[in-house]
């Protein structure tokens, strides 16, 4: 990994912990003796950092190099650090994993799940250009009180693999609706959903549930805010 690599990996960690609340430019600025202008022009890929500079933001949010880098793989591309099987694993993650960590590390992996390589490489993607620097597929599990919502295409404890590289609202298959992993403020919802006049409109499977609207504000674009389409379900029995 270059410098402008970990440069930009710091910028998106950075911008992970700024959307999960631990984290602000003031807090950074009080933290680093760095101005809030800088600091802020940097996150938003207006200029780059000396080596210095990035030696002190990375002190002050106690982050070793090795922290920002990708999870090594082998050969295959399969997360080495596991018990690997065939070709076609995919990395059980958090939900908060899922949403804000482009590059999937080995410690956030929580068990590798393998499934026919096939099966994946087959599976068409529609993502924008900067979703497609994403590790492609990540597996959640789906606690009862959000799967409710959804069944019974979903049951409590549900695993869930969401394809990253499918960010549009453009139906898969024609007059099928998609799931998606949408992020709402820093929770994992799994909804219909639709783009209408700058809000995402996200419907339940069970029609008890209310229609819930997100509002798409700031540089996000809704695309940015679909985590990905539910690729595969595996509900428990």
């Amino acid at each position: 990994m270059n410098f402008s690599q970990l440069q930009e990996r710091l910028r998106i960690e950075l911008l992970r912990r700024i959307e999960r609340g631990s984290l602000s430019v003031s807090l950074l600025a009080r933290q680093t003796g760095l101005g809030q202008p800088h600091i802020s022009n940097f996150l938003h890929g207006r200029r780059k950092l000396s080596l210095a500079t990035l030696d002190k933001i990375m002190a002050a949010q106690h982050l070793a190099s090795e922290e920002l880098l990708p999870a090594r793989r082998d050969s295959s591309g399969a997360l080495m650090g596991h018990q690997l099987g065939q070709a076609g694993e995919i990395p059980l993650v958090s939900h908060a994993v899922a949403l804000f960590e482009p590059y999937i590390r080995a410690s956030s992996v929580q068990i590798m799940i393998p499934f026919p390589a096939a099966a994946l490489t087959a599976l068409r993607e529609r993502c924008s250009a900067s979703r497609r620097q994403w590790e492609r597929f990540v597996a959640v599990r789906i606690p009862g009180g959000d799967a409710a919502a959804m069944e019974p295409v979903l049951f409590p404890e549900a695993l869930v693999v969401l394809d990253r590289h499918y960010n549009s609202f453009r139906a898969y298959r024609e007059g099928s609706p998609n799931i998606y992993g949408v992020r709402v403020g820093s929770r994992l919802l799994l909804r219909y959903a639709d783009f209408v006049t700058n809000r995402i409109i996200l419907r339940p499977h069970r029609l008890s549930f209310p229609v819930e609207i997100v509002e798409v504000i700031g540089e996000e674009t809704a695309n940015d805010l679909l985590i990905g389409r539910v690729a595969l379900v595996l509900n428990e029995t």
